[in-house]
């Protein structure tokens, strides 16, 4: 009882941190357009900061902090209908959500349940946490270097060159640090989920692809 009411405890903190993170950026908002950034563009920049300052932190501190899968899938679900409530009740987070798309939810979704998968399915948190790093640091800095280039929303593969640069060092890192080091697995999987990373199919964002990919991956490394 002590360990669930501690890990509840836990969930509701990292929830906490994320959604303080998704708060902040109103001020980098307001810095980037009081300097004359465009809207558009200050908007792309915060989601990418809320990326990695919120599901990259909280990615890493997973292993460290949750005994069982079930907490950090509880933390994206929570967070989920968190950022989908002003969507909802037309409230959007105009520094942070745009009318065009709901990505963020999907990326909380998807950071919840790829953790959840991997995690239940080779009892390895070290092994979980890679396709979500790769969605919060790769594709976090891809976005940034598109956005720096182009100033809009782009699939330029110019990020997905600067996404495997990031990718490939996590991999093998994170790889290395599973139970049943599998570093060269992990190098596999940020160069599928960096390249497929650039396509898009209707509701299939690059959330979905990147988890998607890097989970099927180390699914097939660590299987053998």
């Amino acid at each position: 009882m002590i360990s669930v009411l501690g890990q509840s405890i836990i969930v509701i903190l990292t929830v906490a941190y994320a959604m303080l993170v998704v708060m902040a950026t109103r001020l980098t908002y307001r810095l980037m357009v009081d300097r004359g950034v465009e809207e558009n563009v200050a908007i792309y920049y915060n989601r990418k900061i809320v990326h990695m300052a919120a599901g990259g932190v909280a990615s890493f501190l997973v292993p460290i902090l949750f005994v069982a899968p079930i907490y950090p899938m509880l933390t994206g679900l929570l967070l989920s209908v968190l950022v989908y409530i002003p969507y909802r009740t037309g409230k959007r987070l105009f520094w942070l959500q745009t009318a065009e798309n709901k990505n963020d939810v999907k990326f909380t979704m998807m950071w919840g349940l790829s953790i959840f998968l991997l995690w239940t399915l080779f009892e390895d948190p070290w092994l979980a946490i890679i396709p979500s790093v790769f969605m919060a640091f790769g594709d976090g800095v891809t976005g940034i270097v598109r956005n720096a280039f182009f100033k809009r929303r782009t699939k330029s593969w110019i990020g997905n060159f600067f996404m495997v640069l990031v990718c490939i060092p996590l991999g093998y890192l994170l790889g290395n640090a599973a139970q049943i080091p599998i570093p060269w697995w992990g190098v596999v999987a940020a160069i599928f989920s960096s390249f497929i990373e650039h396509f898009e199919f209707g509701p299939i964002d690059d959330n979905i692809l990147i988890t998607a990919s890097a989970t099927a991956v180390l699914f097939v490394g660590a299987g053998l």
